[in-house]
Order: structure tokens, then sequence, then C-alpha cells
């Protein structure tokens, strides 16, 4: 098969797919006007971060299979090809390690005033009882979306002595000793930290909205790791502001660029003002499944799955 590979990914992706016999034509430098052109021929497209609508997809004659190296599908029109019988892979498993332990540090720094205290003693400050921290053990976690990343951050949270509380719509079977599946509403009402891990889409959309924290039970820590328009950052700092939250960990913010370069100005610019400024808000850059080992990973099991997939050309 012809596949094209459009964004930088790790070299094991194309040395793998090579290896089995495919031709991999490399396009990851190639601008997007040119390259409607350039995968006219292409059976299968192997995508990143840049966006694959129904507009470039329908002119790929002969497309078998869009796979994108990550997780999220959301720069990919799925319904598109779900419509033209085009098959479409993701590769979660690669980074859920690095997603599971990026969570873990998050809540720590957070309960523990890591960052706060660093930033004092690096200024000539030795404040302790003003960095008194607060204990994960005994704690209930609520994990909210039991995919990949959910269970990972699951995963890394044996032998903190906490109990998990998890809820997912669509999947169920998961408990296990030290973890108990549950309605949303329970996780809600008696989790001590509340981490989020959904996907993007039309029904997650500022799924943590001003309702979602005017039903929790008690102030929680809360961590967002997912998808940054999941989460209603303004009703966020509210929550914060009036005590419901106590500190959020975001690694994704809901004004990031699609491309994933930056944050976009002109997306509610007060809001964006209010939340770099605000002392209970940690963020990372979009880096919590960013490792060196998840990035060959991510390409070792998207290479599996296209293999497998379609041997001999097949599929």
């Amino acid at each position: 098969m012809r596949i094209a590979l459009i964004d930088s990914v790790h070299t094991a992706l194309a040395e793998r797919l090579t290896r089995a016999g495919h031709e991999v034509i490399a396009l990851q430098h190639t601008d997007d006007p040119e390259l409607e052109a350039m995968l006219a021929q292409a059976e299968g497209i192997v995508v990143r971060s840049r966006r694959l609508d129904a507009g470039l997809l329908s002119k790929v004659n002969g497309l078998r299979f869009v796979a994108r190296v990550g997780s999220g599908l959301e720069n990919i029109d799925t319904a598109w090809c779900l419509k033209n019988g085009v098959r479409v892979l993701n590769s979660p498993e690669g980074n859920r390690d690095g997603v599971g332990e990026a969570c873990v540090m998050m809540l720590l720094a957070l309960m523990k005033a890591l960052v706060r205290a660093n930033n004092q003693v690096h200024a000539g400050l030795w404040l302790r009882e003003e960095n008194r921290g607060t204990d994960l053990y005994g704690k209930k976690v609520g994990i909210i979306g039991y995919g990949n990343m959910g269970s990972a951050f699951a995963d890394k949270l044996r032998g903190f002595g906490v109990m998990v509380l998890a809820h997912d719509k669509y999947r169920s079977g998961f408990g296990r000793a030290g973890l108990e599946e549950c309605g949303l509403e329970r996780v809600l009402r008696e989790s001590d930290v509340i981490s989020v891990h959904l996907p993007l889409n039309d029904e997650t959309r500022h799924f943590a909205n001003r309702d979602f924290f005017l039903r929790l039970g008690r102030p929680v820590w809360f961590l967002n790791t997912s998808r940054g328009a999941v989460v209603h950052t303004e009703a966020l700092l509210n929550a914060i502001d009036q005590g419901r939250v106590i500190a959020a960990g975001l690694d994704v913010l809901e004004f990031e660029r699609a491309d994933l370069s930056g944050l976009d100005p002109a997306m509610e610019p007060h809001v964006q003002r209010r939340l770099m400024g605000h002392e209970r808000v940690l963020l990372t850059p979009h880096v919590a499944g960013v490792t060196h080992e998840g990035k060959r990973r991510m390409a070792e099991v998207l290479a599996d799955k296209i293999i497998n997939a379609f041997a001999d050309g097949k599929g």
C-alpha cells in the first residue's frame, strides 16, 4: 500500500511499514496547498496534529485508512470516514503511561504546594507552615472516563492508599480491589479529587460546566489532561474562587490552537488573563503524554495496527 506520512512522527513507524512491504511517502514538510495533489494516490494517511476534513479526504482516490499517532481523533472527520468505509486507527496505548504519571505528578504538586514553595525558596523565603500540604493517602479519587488514560491514572495510584471511584458511560465491568465502578453523581458527591479523561465531541464539550461544579459534594482537586474544551474554563475559575475547587491542574486548555502550536489570544482574552494569573491553577503545555518513550511506543503501536489490518496490502 502507498501510505503518506503528513506529520513528523518517530522514525520507527516508517521503518516498520517499509519492512512490511508498504510504500511510505514522506509529506511531513509539504505545505497544505500542495498536499491535496500529493495525496491523490495514497491508500493510507498517517497524521498527528494536521487537520483532515471531508474536503481533503474526498479528493484522495482509493483511500482505505487514516491513522493518528496519538489518542484523540478530533482533527479527523471521522463521520466522513465511517460513511465512506475508510478505517480510522489511533494509538492511545502508546502514551498512556506518560499521561498516568503526569496526572500523579500534577496532583501531588497541587496537594503539596510544590510550585509555590519552590518559587518562594528561590526568592529567599523559608515559609514552612504556610506550605503545609495535604496527604493523598485515604482520599477518594474520581476518574471520569475509564479508557486508556483514565485506567492508566488508576494504575499509577496503586500503592497510595486511595479509593478510586471510576465512571464511564460506555464501559462496565472494570471494578477491582481499590476501584469501584459507579455513576457520575457518586463521583461528584464523594470524590476528594476529580480527573477528567474524555474525548472531545459534541457530547463532551464543556462537560465540566457550571452545573458540574455546583453538583460537587465537597471541595476537590481537579485535573484535566484530556482536551481543553471538555472544561468550561470560566466555570472552573469561578468554582475555585467560590471554594468548590481547591486547586486545578490543567495540561490542556480550552484556548489551544487546533494544530497544538500554542494558544489563540483571540479566544476569550479576559478569561485567558484570569486563568494565567490564577495562583491556584497549575498549567502545562499539553505535554502529559509527550515523553521520549511514548513517542516511540505510539509509532510502534500504530505500525502494529496498520500491518495487522492490512496484511499483504489487504484489509
